[in-house]
């Protein structure tokens, strides 16, 4: 169950006029503060994300539905329940047995899915997939958000690649 204060952050987003992806980032940010404080683990940067994504669903956040052929028909299915969920006012409760054995599954993944390197590497394979200029972005945006030690150790790598390929 989302926290109220990230269901509030969303909710400023959307009377602020922030697009859907930018509200359900807050659901995205929320699970990603969960497996760094050890709450739960994540077997991928990508299950966590999907998570964060379905609660963010659920808590009745418009996202469109993935599209067709990127991910898989249980997925979009899931997508979709999610999705109906999010417009029922009565919430049902869940089943205590399942979200306490979906509770523990998630226990015994790893912690490595919200660490910065993951989520660099995601980013960076998400924006490839957008195309050039979504990845020059993603790149620039990086550069704003390393630091001047960071910056170093960046171009050194990029020398010694540079220097390996030649």
């Amino acid at each position: 169950m989302p926290e109220r204060e990230t269901i509030e952050r969303a909710r400023k987003d959307a009377r602020e006029g922030k697009s859907p992806s930018t509200q359900a980032g807050e659901f995205v940010r929320e699970e990603m503060e969960h497996i760094r404080e050890g709450k739960h683990g994540a077997r991928s940067t990508q299950q966590a994300i999907a998570i964060g994504l379905s609660k963010a669903r659920r808590a009745g956040v418009k996202l469109p539905l993935p599209a067709r052929g990127r991910v898989s028909s249980r997925t979009l299915a899931q997508a979709r329940r999610d999705n109906q969920k999010g417009r029922e006012s009565s919430h049902s409760k869940p089943s205590l047995k399942r979200s306490r054995a979906v509770f523990k599954a998630l226990q015994r993944e790893g912690h490595s899915a919200a660490s910065p390197e993951s989520l660099a590497r995601q980013a960076r394979r998400s924006a490839l997939a957008r195309g050039p200029v979504a990845l020059r972005r993603a790149a620039l945006k990086a550069i704003k958000t390393k630091g001047h030690a960071g910056l170093q150790q960046a171009a050194r790598k990029a020398a010694r690649t540079r220097a390996a390929n030649s």
